[in-house]
């Protein structure tokens, strides 16, 4: 398979880093370099762009994909939770722009191979990092009842989330359940029909709770954009695009609590918090994708874009 990538919310990218020639930017999820090659684009001809993808597949394509700006590109295999780290190797104190475009690429999502969709058979694996050593494959076979209603429960949002772990536990009692196209049919068994006749598939929440906890998506993801405001210019952007409620409450808040001055009772002589405004909201309410761009690429429907500038 081809990795591709058509980048969600490009012009409400391109807009929001405010890109300028000469400066310095970072994608924090490189995937298939869609969002990449217009950083580039937009800051050159002389701007940089540190890219990291801790998918090794995401690495080799979007390489091949922005070989012509090679002088100007630095792809990294990393989780962005090192994206300090990461920088600090590289020498760069500061940067102009973070851009994180968050959830599972198209290519992910297609490739069987890699377990991410109830729409393909195959080993329920959904790491992001093939040598990540939790699949989903185990959490679904070895975690309790009670730990799987949990997980589906928090990262899945889903009403039914103690009876499609009921049915998983009795389901493994029989036989492993080692494939997505097994999972799916338990889901199906455990969710009544009425609610499967209404709104997504049945297997949409199971599997993105599955996905987030083997990942640790969002156990990180709080850390690192606060860390991307901390390498932040003063007038620098960071854009976070969100493709579910779990993460766009995350930034939501976040972005409100770096937003906020001094939190002391106001009858306080002096300030005891220490705590200081590091950014300014740029979007009160989050960026949609135009009815245009959802003709073209329907999985941006649930996009999310906001943005906020250093102070």
């Amino acid at each position: 398979m081809d990795f591709s990538h058509l980048p969600v919310l490009a012009a409400e990218v391109v807009q929001g880093l405010k890109l300028k020639p000469g400066g310095v930017y970072v994608d924090c999820t490189l995937g298939g370099g869609g969002h990449s090659e217009l950083i580039l684009e937009g800051s050159g001809p002389d701007g940089r762009l540190v890219a990291l993808d801790q998918d090794p597949e995401a690495i080799l394509a979007a390489g091949k994909r922005l070989i012509s700006y090679k002088p100007r590109v630095i792809l990294v295999r990393s989780n962005f939770s090192r994206l300090v780290e990461v920088l600090d190797d590289l020498g760069i104190l500061t940067v102009d722009g973070v851009l994180f475009d968050l959830g599972t690429s198209s290519y992910q999502l297609d490739n069987p191979a890699r377990g991410f969709s109830y729409q393909h058979d195959a080993p329920l694996d959904m790491r992001m990092d093939p040598e990540r050593e939790i699949t989903a494959g185990m959490l679904v076979n070895h975690m309790t009842v009670e730990e799987l209603t949990e997980t589906i429960r928090k990262y899945g949002e889903e009403r039914w989330a103690s009876r499609i772990a009921e049915f998983i536990g009795e389901e493994r009692k029989r036989r492993s359940i080692e494939t997505t196209g097994a999972l799916v049919e338990v889901i199906k068994k455990a969710v009544p029909a009425g609610a499967r006749r209404e709104g997504p598939h049945p297997a949409k929440r199971t599997f993105q709770a599955l996905r987030i906890a083997v990942n640790g998506e969002l156990e990180i993801l709080k850390a690192a954009v606060k860390s991307a405001v901390h390498v932040l210019k003063p007038g620098g952007r960071v854009c976070v695009i969100t493709f579910h409620s779990l993460e766009d409450r995350i930034i939501k808040d976040l972005f409100r609590e770096l937003a906020s001055p001094c939190t002391c009772p106001r009858d306080f002589p002096v300030c005891v918090c220490g705590r200081k405004k590091a950014l300014q909201i740029v979007t009160t309410k989050p960026v949609l994708p135009s009815e245009e761009e959802l003709a073209v690429n329907p999985r941006a429907r649930s996009a999310k874009l906001r943005i906020g500038e250093k102070v």
